[in-house]
């Protein structure tokens, strides 16, 4: 079972172009779809869980045209939206019940189990009687994929989850969609690299609308090795630095900064070869997406 996605725009009626031409095949397993607020991400997203239609393009998963059939993607779609609410005064067991029943599962004896087997899965059964008001991001992130797993999906969909958790919340959550995704197609949006590069063996970058990379994320840092320099330069340095060399990105060590470049070859002047990793292809592509829209 794949997801292909064909020539997909969207504009909205005030003007903004948030989908322009997006084509991807995405397969079982993890695909991350890295892109910065505001990319296009939770467009693409929205448009694929059928909660809006595209101004063109084609979405086929297995044998469903999901534009003309959205009902039966439905029935295997389950989706966890950036933002999404509870009731905060029922408990997690009330809460996941409900939303079985609405996913069809109307045998209450079936519906008992499938709750109970939900919140063993997803690390909940212990606080299963608390009410979801009392529960920390990170919980409610857990029940959330929980009861987009109530429909048994084939594809699931989960936009920024690991934002505003804490690292060991992120990790506990990164643990149990690394699980869910060995079976199932499952779609990572994120502006969170190592999101990507811990669970993900395909991905994507969108920016401005537009795919700018997709592939196996090795093969794609693989592409900048040897071409990566980094240099440690005083901040009064930063500025003529930037203005002679193509800088991708710039973080600070022990209030310092360090510079990485894109160059072919060794720029010299003390510059070293480092060994990239996705956050590099990251800016580096976002740079490039950058330069093209100047010119």
């Amino acid at each position: 079972m794949q997801l292909v996605i064909e020539a997909l725009s969207k504009t909205y009626p005030n003007g903004v172009r948030a989908l322009n031409g997006v084509s991807l095949t995405i397969k079982t397993g993890m695909f991350g779809l890295l892109g910065p607020n505001g990319a296009g991400k939770s467009s693409l997203m929205r448009t694929i869980a059928t909660l809006q239609l595209p101004d063109s393009g084609t979405i086929r998963f297995g044998e469903i045209d999901a534009l003309h059939e959205p009902d039966a993607l439905r029935r295997v779609l389950g989706y966890l939206p950036q933002e999404f609410g509870f009731y905060p005064n029922l408990s997690a067991e009330v809460t996941l019940d409900h939303f079985a029943s609405m996913k069809g599962i109307v045998d209450r004896g079936q519906r008992k189990e499938l709750v109970a087997s939900l919140l063993n899965q997803t690390n909940l059964y212990d606080s299963r009687k608390k009410h979801v008001g009392t529960f920390s991001g990170g919980m409610k992130q857990r029940l959330g994929i929980a009861v987009a797993l109530a429909g048994s999906p084939k594809l699931l969909i989960v936009d920024e989850p690991t934002a505003g958790l804490d690292p060991t919340e992120r990790h506990r959550f990164l643990n149990l969609l690394a699980e869910i995704g060995q079976d199932i197609v499952v779609i990572l949006s994120t502006h969170i690299v190592e999101d990507v590069r811990e669970l993900c063996n395909a991905m994507a970058i969108i920016n401005k609308g537009e795919v700018v990379v997709a592939g196996d994320p090795r093969a794609i840092v693989d592409r900048l090795n040897g071409k990566l320099w980094r240099k440690y330069v005083s901040k009064a340095e930063l500025p003529a630095v930037k203005a002679s060399y193509h800088v991708i990105s710039t973080t600070l060590l022990a209030g310092a900064p360090v510079v990485h470049v894109y160059a072919e070859q060794s720029p010299g002047d003390g510059f070293t070869p480092i060994e990239a990793d996705l956050e590099d292809v990251y800016f580096h592509q976002l740079g490039l997406a950058g330069l093209t829209e100047a010119v």
